[in-house]
């Protein structure tokens, strides 16, 4: 593992923030919009959401990069070109919202095309994730996350793309398939996608979006037995039902923080929110937390 993260967790559990598209949205993001574009044209909005989370007390914010690769991007004729310049400014927000007190960790997403389909191969996929990880080094993120993966061979090439970086590297899938609710899309289990990402070098494996926390105590336990590390993980506010067109999530700060000490004690040690969370579910994590040995940046 890398030695950085190796550090870091002896003083788990890590407070991580919560969702980006969702606080974007309640600033004015349109649906259909593509959000990282907003580095460019709305950057004081985004570091809205930035500061928002370390005022909340997250030891490690994200950026707003998720959908910077150039396979998003051709969605906006007028931003397609801009894969370095989206990237570098989502990093240089967060790293000046955090200000030092919190480390930067930069978010890549899935490409939105599927490999099983012929849509994309994975010689296109390895240079769109290597272009956007790069960037985002050169940028001075602190780590990468790549997240919301559905297809565990598309979140193995990215982990290989990023692993070149050298920067410390987190890999997270969304589990929210069959009977059970314990598999990918593509039906893989948490102790598939652990053995693969590790086995392409990623340092942390962990779980983000798809359910509500109630349903992440068990996929955090495979994931740690699996790794036999400890877990990233990001759950929704619940699901969400649609009110006057609108996605609206119903678990509340209090109701989420419940099932921390038992995510704790799967094995989590970073915890976070996803879809429908805000800094208030921040405050009550780091409010759990700060009876254990935080980190002091």
């Amino acid at each position: 593992m890398n030695e950085f993260l190796k550090n870091l967790l002896s003083k788990s559990p890590i407070v991580l923030d919560g969702a980006w598209g969702t606080q974007l949205q309640n600033k004015g993001l349109e649906p259909g919009e593509i959000p990282d574009i907003w580095n460019l044209n709305h950057p004081e909005k985004v570091y809205e959401v930035a500061k928002s989370y370390i005022d909340a007390g997250s030891n490690i914010i994200l950026t707003n990069t998720f959908g910077a690769n150039k396979i998003r991007l051709s969605e906006s004729q007028e931003f397609s070109s801009k894969v370095k310049e989206i990237n570098q400014r989502g990093v240089e927000i967060s790293k000046s919202a955090a200000n030092g007190k919190a480390y930067v960790f930069a978010s890549i997403g899935p490409s939105g095309k599927l490999l099983m389909s012929g849509d994309v191969t994975e010689d296109e996929l390895f240079k769109v994730f290597k272009e956007q990880a790069q960037t985002i080094v050169e940028a001075g993120a602190d780590g990468i996350v790549i997240e919301t993966m559905s297809d565990i061979e598309e979140a193995v090439i990215a982990v290989k793309a990023a692993k070149t970086t050298g920067l410390p590297l987190v890999a997270c899938m969304v589990f929210d398939s069959g009977k059970a609710k314990d598999r990918t899309m593509m039906g893989n289990t948490p102790e598939e996608c652990a053995e693969k990402l590790l086995d392409a070098g990623v340092d942390i494996v962990g779980s983000n979006c798809g359910q509500g926390i109630e349903t992440f105590l068990n996929i955090c336990k495979r994931l740690h037995n699996a790794s036999l590390r400890q877990v990233w993980i990001k759950p929704n506010a619940g699901l969400p039902t649609v009110v006057d067109g609108k996605a609206v999530y119903k678990t509340t700060p209090e109701e989420f923080v419940r099932y921390v000490p038992d995510l704790i004690n799967a094995g989590a040690g970073f915890i976070g929110g996803c879809c429908g969370t805000n800094p208030e579910f921040v405050i009550q994590i780091r409010k759990y937390c700060s009876s254990y040995n935080q980190i002091g940046l």
